[in-house]
């Protein structure tokens, strides 16, 4: 699992620095139409990023939601990938040997 939770982490700084150059890149055009397709794009390695982790650590609905809606909005996959990472590793699930 420990594998899933760094490529979910990684993706998710990723995705959140993409979003927040969408963001600042919004009043100039030509450089929202480049980044902006850029991060769609990762986004969606994200979503199967999260999906993955969230397959192996056996989440909720809900808390799979919230790792999908935290690619949307900005510095919140920062605040998410912290949170989910905290539990993860309180609760023990990165210890446990492969079966």
């Amino acid at each position: 699992m420990r594998g899933a939770l760094i490529r979910y982490r990684i993706m998710a700084w990723i995705v959140g620095v993409g979003l927040i150059l969408v963001f600042v890149g919004i009043p100039f055009p030509s450089f929202e139409h480049i980044i902006g397709p850029i991060h769609g794009t990762l986004y969606i390695v994200y979503l199967i990023a999260g999906f993955d982790l969230a397959r192996r650590a056996h989440w909720t609905l809900g808390r799979m939601a919230m790792v999908v809606l935290a690619g949307f909005i900005p510095f919140v996959a920062f605040i998410v990938e912290r949170n989910v990472t905290h539990q993860l590793e309180q609760s023990g699930a990165l210890d446990t040997p492969r079966s």
